[in-house]
């Protein structure tokens, strides 16, 4: 079993009691089910209470999540995984290409899942896998993996509030101006499970703000540039770039042009979040992919 003891000073002068506290703080209704089950799951002063019991300014307040199971239909594979940043609520890792993210047909036992399931069960720790922001495939960079139910439901909400801000860099084909915004709704393309097209009938609202930061010296011309999103449509920054005239070398659904790089030249290059936990102010960063440089 792993567990994570979170405590709480209490200050509120309203009264309430434990499970409104917890709700209060985002808590899911099933997590505190799990809790109250727990014998240890609520400490109020140092002793077990129920979770009905009233708070009062002072109390220390001891909350127990734990874990005890390992992800299903997960196996364990020792792949290369690269972790930025590592807490007892959440880890920041660094993607390479050609790892998918989840497990699917054709991707048994080689995505980030397997990894993350490989390094835990080496630490003999139980773990679920709950990955909170998605990269594609062949995306490279910074992604989230909630370590507990509790970090996960707060970091999914903060992702739902745009409070996870997220830049990409890219390679683009020829010379992209300065700086834009390019608002173009995306939809699923008429035939196709995967690809997604502009589409300013039936398409949903996308929003993405470019920044050209240099472009290259040689023949065929790339412009590298930053990317920031307002709204996260599936293969957004690839279909947004294609539509402006200037698509990503190497992507094979918008763009299979393999000359100077073999997959979508995409990297999530920064991440900049509250910690879902302590509040403190968190910054990461993951150099250029090789492939990427100019």
């Amino acid at each position: 079993m792993w567990e994570r003891i979170l405590n709480y000073t209490i200050t509120e002068q309203k009264t309430s009691n434990i499970h409104e506290f917890l709700k209060a703080h985002g808590y899911s209704s099933s997590l505190i089910r799990a809790i109250k089950e727990d014998p240890e799951g609520i400490r109020l002063n140092g002793e077990p209470v129920l979770a009905r019991t009233l708070l009062t300014p002072g109390d220390q307040l001891a909350i127990r999540i734990t874990e005890t199971k390992f992800s299903e239909n997960i196996v364990p594979s020792d792949l290369p995984l690269s972790i930025v940043y590592e807490d007892p609520d959440l880890l920041v890792i660094n993607k390479p290409a050609g790892m998918p993210i989840h497990p699917s047909q054709g991707n048994y036992d080689n995505t980030l899942a397997n990894a993350c399931a490989w390094y835990f069960k080496e630490k003999g720790e139980p773990f679920v896998y709950r990955c909170i922001n998605r990269l594609d495939r062949d995306t490279t960079g910074l992604l989230i993996i909630a370590r507990h139910l509790y970090s996960a439901s707060l970091l999914s909400a903060m992702m739902a509030r745009r409070e996870i801000h997220r830049e990409y860099l890219a390679l683009a084909t020829g010379i992209v101006p300065e700086d834009g915004i390019i608002t173009a709704p995306i939809a699923r393309k008429e035939g196709s499970t995967i690809e997604r097209m502009v589409d300013f009938k039936h398409g949903e609202y996308a929003c993405t703000h470019y920044r050209r930061l240099s472009i290259t010296t040689t023949d065929p011309v790339y412009s590298l540039v930053a990317l920031k999103l307002d709204t996260g449509r599936t293969h957004q920054i690839r279909v947004h770039m294609n539509y402006i005239g200037h698509p990503l070398p190497g992507d094979f659904l918008y763009n299979p042009d393999y000359s100077h790089i073999s997959r979508q030249a995409l990297h999530s290059h920064h991440l900049r979040f509250r910690h879902p936990i302590t509040g403190e102010e968190m910054h990461f960063t993951a150099p250029v992919p090789e492939d990427m440089l100019l």
